[in-house]
């Protein structure tokens, strides 16, 4: 097994190590409540909005945005001086991996969050402002009008996954460690990863994806909807 398969293995566990930090579990259990015996049971920001506050939401969201983009800096750091052919694939899996921990954290039975934070962490991590904009314009704008988290979710990591294609298909994806546009393997093997985060957030948000098709959804702020409505939420 060469050095750069293991090293694509140490980030992606690395990541789910960091993932298993759940943010809301653990503010849950300081305040005296396990979270996923409330609202929609998720270990997620938007549950914890919606059943302990803003304060905790914010503190959630940061907790789980935060470990994805610690682990992403790691990866970047090794990478870069260990694996300069590499380092997209390596800040990726390690944000991958995160995102597993966060949705199947073993000690929970691997009942978690959806990964939206930790995502978002990961988009922040690959340190690329074109792709950082155009998903927090999208999130907020998508929120904003139709006010479901779980639709803005979805738009995030769908245009992730477009952007960066479109980017590097552009030759606008540039290499952290060489400073040359990535081609070749490298960035067909980054766009895969950015791919599974797109289906895992799908897959992860199937019954949102329902609600939504119904219309039934619970929308940010909806008191009524949201007491009515005690199915998965997103993260």
């Amino acid at each position: 097994m060469g050095m750069e398969v293991i090293a694509r293995i140490l980030c992606l566990v690395v990541g789910y190590l960091f993932g298993l930090i759940q943010t809301a579990y653990i503010y849950g259990k300081i305040h005296g409540i396990d979270i996923r015996e409330h609202g929609s049971g998720n270990s997620g920001t938007t549950n914890a909005l919606r059943i302990l506050g803003k304060k905790a939401g914010l503190i959630v969201f940061l907790g789980d945005f935060l470990k994805a983009v610690a682990a992403c800096v790691i990866a970047r750091i090794v990478g870069i001086f260990f694996f300069p052919d590499i380092v997209y694939p390596m800040i990726l899996l390690a944000g991958l991996g995160v995102v597993i921990g966060h949705n199947f954290p073993f000690y929970m039975n691997f009942k978690g969050g959806k990964g939206i934070a930790a995502t978002a962490g990961v988009i922040l991590g690959l340190l690329d402002y074109r792709i950082i904009i155009i998903c927090l314009l999208a999130f907020i704008v998508s929120v904003a009008v139709t006010r479901y988290v779980s639709f803005g979710s979805l738009v995030v990591v769908t245009l992730f996954f477009t952007a960066f294609v479109v980017l590097g298909i552009s030759g606008m994806i540039v290499s952290p460690s060489t400073g040359v546009v990535c081609t070749g393997a490298e960035l067909i093997e980054s766009d895969i990863i950015i791919f599974l985060f797109a289906a895992l957030a799908f897959y992860r948000h199937k019954e949102n994806i329902v609600r939504l098709l119904h219309g039934n959804e619970n929308k940010l702020f909806d008191k009524k909807k949201e007491e009515n409505n005690s199915a998965s939420e997103k993260d």
